[in-house]
């Protein structure tokens, strides 16, 4: 079987003409004019293998609830300003909608102009809907997770017959530590906005939110090394520093390793680590301290101090077994930290929701914050409800003038606060 006469970027019009004879030809088992492009050809054997019909209504599986999890889950959600910023030229014109999905081709963003996003949306082509292979036929962002290239897809190259009057490039996000694919990067839009160098721009902006992710882990472990370092020093015996996904900051009297697996409910305290066995392990910005422990050794609690003096702002120092540190927190974090640290059973979304904005429902953007917070000081906060972690025993200081408590915040909790103690 000859190969498609002409290139879509050539003369879109008569690709799409030769593609549409090619597909109906190839779907009835016919003898097709030409081939598609092996990407394309190989899909549609996979698509046909799985007995998925083309001509079916593509109707993709949407979850229901916990996109926002879904989001924060995927490590794509510091690349999106980068993402967005390279591929502006094309979305903005109000032809193309951008969309960035998960590992598992999940949408878990898109943008466009309101007409291209109610087209998307007549396909289903929503967020939190499943966009692989298996939901949706051959498509840029299924077919880019499963190819593991950069792929455009183009009318009639589409494996659902529904799907024709559209063209979308995607290509895949890889994890720069471990080369694991985290996500797609995609440009969808009506099929007469084909554009053949669409996929390379979309294939070079996927590669810059590489580097991005890529400089963003090393300034996290510069910062982690950088407080973690006297301390080790001071330890004088076998321990190391990790970021909360165990990869190691600094290391001192143990074989060099760039990664250990920690346990999925790490805490401060005593845990066993497959690497290195009984560990003791407490807190550090950005990350924890793991020294392993002899075995005559009592654990003991760490000592966190949430200091709301007023002098240099709010910061958050901790003792533990091993040394001390100090960090500058936000306002935001303040005012959670005190919440937690005046209510030891915890409090839930909603709760710290009414706390901090007067409102129960704006669960998504408590939950977003609580989930920064934990990540720069892992291990310091449980769930469920949210509180300080067992091994964990919390002070606060305040201000000698209980009314400059966080004088710029207008949290209805901080409020509270400074009234009552203002008062008695």
């Amino acid at each position: 079987m000859p190969e498609p006469a002409v290139a879509v970027g050539e003369d879109p019009r008569t690709y799409a003409r030769l593609m549409s004879a090619v597909y109906d030809a190839t779907m009835s088992g016919h003898r097709a004019p030409a081939r598609p492009r092996d990407v394309i050809g190989d899909s549609w054997r996979r698509m046909m293998s799985a007995g998925v019909d083309p001509d079916r209504r593509a109707r993709p599986v949407v979850e229901s609830g916990g996109l926002e999890t879904l989001r924060r889950a995927s490590g794509l959600m510091t690349v999106l300003e980068e993402i967005s910023r390279g591929l502006e030229s094309i979305v903005a014109d109000g032809a193309n909608i951008l969309v960035v999905a998960d590992s598992q081709g999940r949408v878990l963003w898109r943008s466009g102009s309101p007409a291209v996003l109610g087209n998307a949306d007549r396909l289903g082509f929503i967020e939190g809907a499943h966009w692989a292979e298996g939901e949706v036929g051959t498509n840029a962002i299924g077919t880019a997770l499963v190819s593991n290239r950069a792929v455009q897809v183009f009318s009639a190259e589409h494996f659902l017959r529904t799907h024709h009057s559209w063209t979308c490039a995607g290509a895949p996000i890889r994890d720069p530590r471990t080369g694991h694919v985290i996500g797609v990067v995609d440009v969808s839009g009506p099929a007469a906005t084909v554009h053949p160098t669409t996929v390379a721009l979309v294939d070079a902006v996927a590669r810059l939110a590489e580097s991005h992710l890529r400089e963003q882990h090393d300034r996290i472990l510069n910062r982690l090394r950088t407080v973690a370092a006297p301390i080790l020093a001071r330890i004088g015996a076998p321990a190391l520093a990790v970021d909360p996904e165990g990869w190691v900051a600094a290391v001192d009297s143990l074989p060099l390793h760039h990664r250990i697996l920690l346990p999925e409910d790490i805490a401060a305290g005593r845990v066993w680590i497959p690497a290195l066995g009984i560990c003791d392990v407490d807190v550090l910005p950005g990350g924890w301290l793991v020294r392993l422990t002899q075995d005559d050794e009592a654990p003991k609690l760490a000592q966190v101090c949430l200091d709301l003096t007023g002098v240099g702002g709010p910061s958050l120092a901790m003792t533990g077994q091993f040394g001390c540190w100090r960090n500058d927190i936000s306002l935001r974090h303040a005012e959670i930290l005190l919440i937690l640290a005046r209510d030891p059973r915890g409090r839930s979304a909603p709760e710290l929701a009414a706390d901090l904005y007067g409102d129960r429902t704006r669960v998504v953007t408590v939950r977003a914050e609580l989930s920064r917070l934990r990540k720069q000081f892992a291990g310091l906060l449980a769930a469920q409800p949210y509180r300080f972690a067992g091994s964990i025993d919390v002070t606060v200081r305040y201000p000698a003038d209980m009314s400059t408590l966080l004088p710029s915040s207008i949290s209805p909790a901080v409020r509270a606060v400074r009234n009552t103690e203002s008062n008695s």
